[in-house]
């Protein structure tokens, strides 16, 4: 059984929480007490900090729930394959343990499968999804199979941090790399091999290319015009496949929270409150 650790007054302090098979998670709570919860799930490599931008405006009309994947962040890092399975019953473990029955959930790149997988197999627990910048498939196997393996050997996420923030942002943040991007490029060699090559695993095995067809909660999907790491293509199937979602497509990389942080908030604020 999973076990909390939470003080019901505590507000924008990092708590744990056990899941079932002994791994400790970290979450935030952040916003009004009995505003209505909107649950945020992160890209790989990073943590829950990469929503800091947006946390303000956010809690202006929501409750706001973060948390590390595990093998992220201030969670555990269990050795070996991760599974989508898994990190979404994380999430179902998590709720359970706030006593949280029902909440909005915005998943972006790697949260937007776990979003998929909620709202797949347990419907009752989201009641409005957004998929942002992510994907339903991403093979083939093999590139996964080679990165997981570079993971493991690796003597420094030197590398991988490069590649991430090649992927995530603009040129023109990149050309001379400013305080924020030197912050997620902090997540990216904070996060533990282990981790990384479990996460890689995860989205090796994922696909839910058909059973998305199953979401029947109202759902906006969002693309970046410029995303090459799940081109616009993979959110213009999502949109198709997802009955009933809206799509959008911004003018943005890998991370539009980040790129157009009032826009984005905008976006998921009026979507949420339709």
């Amino acid at each position: 059984m999973e076990k909390a650790i939470l003080n019901e007054t505590a507000n924008g302090k990092v708590e744990f929480f056990t899941t079932g098979d002994g791994v400790n998670i970290a979450y935030r709570l952040d916003g009004p007490a009995h505003a209505p919860v909107l649950m945020l799930a992160n890209s790989i490599a990073t943590n829950l900090h990469m929503w800091d931008g947006q946390i303000a405006e956010l809690n202006s009309h929501f409750r706001v729930l973060r948390y590390d994947f595990r093998g992220h962040g201030e969670s555990d890092v269990p050795s070996g394959a991760y599974s989508i399975d898994r990190m979404g019953r994380d999430v179902i473990e998590l709720l359970d343990a706030l006593r949280f029955d029902r909440v909005h959930f915005l998943g972006l790149s790697f949260g937007g499968a776990v979003a998929q997988w909620l709202a797949i197999h347990a419907p009752e627990r989201i009641d409005r999804l957004i998929l942002s910048n992510s994907s339903s498939y991403l093979g083939p196997a093999s590139q996964w199979d080679e990165l997981i393996r570079s993971a493991l050997r690796a003597e420094s996420l030197n590398g991988f941090a490069d590649m991430f923030i090649g992927n995530w942002f603009p040129a023109h943040l990149l050309e001379s790399e400013s305080e924020l991007v030197s912050a997620f490029r902090d997540m990216v060699l904070r996060t533990h091999p282990e981790g990384l090559a479990g996460t890689f695993a995860a989205i090796r095995d994922l696909d839910l290319r058909r059973t998305a067809a199953l979401i029947d909660r109202p759902t906006l999907v969002i693309a970046g015009r410029y995303d090459t790491v799940t081109h616009p293509s993979h959110s213009e199937l999502l949109a198709a496949t997802v009955p009933g979602s809206k799509l959008v497509v911004l003018p943005t990389v890998h991370l539009p929270n980040i790129e157009r942080p009032s826009e984005y908030a905008s976006l998921v604020i009026d979507f949420l409150q339709a």
